[in-house]
């Protein structure tokens, strides 16, 4: 016997089942045709070879919850386990993707059914009078808790020292140190000063991330810790301390994939990440733009920046502007009060020469050049340059090739959905202009909230819980930091 997951073109085998089971009390064909296309939806058939059973589970994401709306056995085929087996496929879906509880309703008069579903761990909350119609008979709402894995995520990738700590899909805990006013008396990270930083920093931001969830490391199920791409150094105080806790607590460690985190961090924030999506990633080292199908073995790389980041354009530009580091926030205020259409700067890899080779890649470097010649040509002639009208103007050019690139993603690929990840989407303009645009598209923009779209322990750690609910096997100690990790590299073994 086989099981597959069900679709429009199994209604009618459905439905013969479902009538001949429940006769009056059986669903219509139009519910259950709208029950198979319903988001968060999730139904399973036996064949043997033709359909002989099949059940449908309903997550609630936001509610860390699913409710089990339907089984049915056909007559002959029942007492053979069929019921068993579609049930425990149910809930390994429900686990996987997070639920930390599960209902079911069921006929009073069904013993064999409640016997069922108590040996699989649930139990009765509720009796509800005559809730069967037209039969008048009473329904039994039962109840499953499922005890989901508390993950530890270790951030260390850049500037940031990131302890964060889930259970299943659910945040407990951000704790969040940044050594940016070190790196702001040079102008821009030192990997040596991060990497320095991370290690004083690493045990009290750990011992805020337990305080903030209110457990001891003894409950931790699982620790999680990025391994690239970002400094060496800095990865590798944060892996030495990730390998330290699992030895130290005998728990498995899973090494992954920190820009994979960023789409990850959505998971906290809605309860799941919608698939297929288009992720664009935009931050101080890295600008990705990424088809993600599956969030833990189908990530592809569309483009990404063939020189400067975008968050490293917003630095430059300041220092060429006279503003302190970091750069974006500096930016923004300035471009504030200025005239985004004052200066024509240009949009890097736009033009029909560069679509062929780099339709999704970036590149902000001669863009950055454009803003220095401007600068100097007024130095020299001697005339006052407006920093609002220049920093908007670089703003816009940066925007607009950010988000035409991502939109032309997901017309290309037929996905109408956005997803905006790293610390470049704190400015404001960004976000304002990807929701119009989005919505002029009837696009699904999604942005995780602000402490969530910067580096963190808790995007990390998300991703180490998707991996886990998963049943993936952990990582080896044998791993090592990888600056240059490819995106399509989710999990290091």
């Amino acid at each position: 016997m086989d099981l597959r997951i069900l679709s429009q073109s199994d209604l009618s085998a459905i439905m013969q089942i479902e009538t001949a089971l429940f006769g009056s009390e059986a669903w219509s064909e139009e519910t259950m045709s709208s029950e198979l296309i319903t988001p968060h939806s999730y139904y399973i058939g036996v064949f043997d070879p033709s359909l002989v059973g099949y059940a449908g589970l309903r997550l609630a994401p936001a509610d860390f919850a699913a409710d089990v709306l339907t089984i049915g056995v056909a007559a002959s085929k029942q007492g053979k386990g069929i019921g068993r087996r579609l049930m425990d496929a149910l809930l390994l879906h429900a686990k996987r993707q997070g639920a930390e509880q599960v209902f079911l309703e069921v006929k009073e008069s069904n013993a064999s059914a409640i016997s069922l579903y108590k040996s699989l761990g649930f139990e009765q909350i509720d009796l509800r009078k005559r809730y069967y119609q037209p039969s008048g008979e009473n329904a039994v709402v039962m109840k499953l808790v499922i005890q989901q894995p508390i993950v530890l995520g270790i951030e260390s990738s850049c500037d940031e020292t990131g302890v964060g700590i889930v259970r299943g899909n659910r945040l407990l805990a951000n704790a969040l140190h940044s050594s940016m006013t070190e790196h702001a008396k040079y102008g821009g990270v030192v990997p040596e000063v991060a990497a320095r930083a991370h290690l004083e920093a690493l045990s009290p931001t750990l011992g805020q991330a337990l305080l903030d969830a209110g457990i001891k490391i003894e409950q931790v199920d699982a620790i999680a810790v990025a391994n690239g791409p970002g400094l060496a150094g800095a990865l590798m105080v944060g892996i030495g301390a990730a390998k330290g806790l699992a030895v130290a607590t005998n728990k498995p460690i899973y090494a992954v994939n920190h820009l994979v985190g960023h789409i990850g961090a959505d998971v906290l924030e809605k309860g799941s990440v919608e698939l297929p999506t288009i992720a664009l990633l935009v931050s101080g080292g890295h600008t990705s733009l990424l088809l993600v199908r599956d969030l833990l073995d189908d990530v592809v790389l569309l483009g990404e920046t063939i020189d400067d980041a975008a968050g490293e354009a917003f630095d430059k530009v300041a220092r060429l502007l006279g503003l302190p580091y970091p750069g974006g926030p500096q930016i923004d205020k300035q471009a504030a009060t200025g005239d985004p259409k004052a200066i024509k700067f240009p949009r890097g890899l736009m033009l029909p020469k560069d679509l062929a080779e780099h339709k999704y890649n970036f590149s902000f470097s001669g863009l950055k050049t454009a803003v220095a010649r401007y600068v100097e040509k007024a130095e020299l002639e001697g005339t006052e340059i407006s920093k609002a009208d220049v920093a908007a103007s670089f703003r816009e050019a940066v925007i607009d090739v950010l988000l035409t690139k991502a939109i032309w993603a997901c017309e290309e690929y037929k996905i109408p959905r956005l997803l905006l990840g790293g610390g470049v989407v704190a400015n404001a303009r960004l976000r304002d202009e990807a929701q119009r645009r989005c919505d002029a598209a009837g696009i699904e923009l999604r942005i995780p909230r602000f402490s969530l779209c910067t580096d963190n322990g808790a995007m990390i750690a998300a991703l180490g819980a998707q991996l886990v609910m998963a049943g993936r096997k952990p990582s080896g100690l044998g791993f090592g930091a990888e600056s240059t990790l490819s995106v399509t590299t989710i999990q290091t073994p």
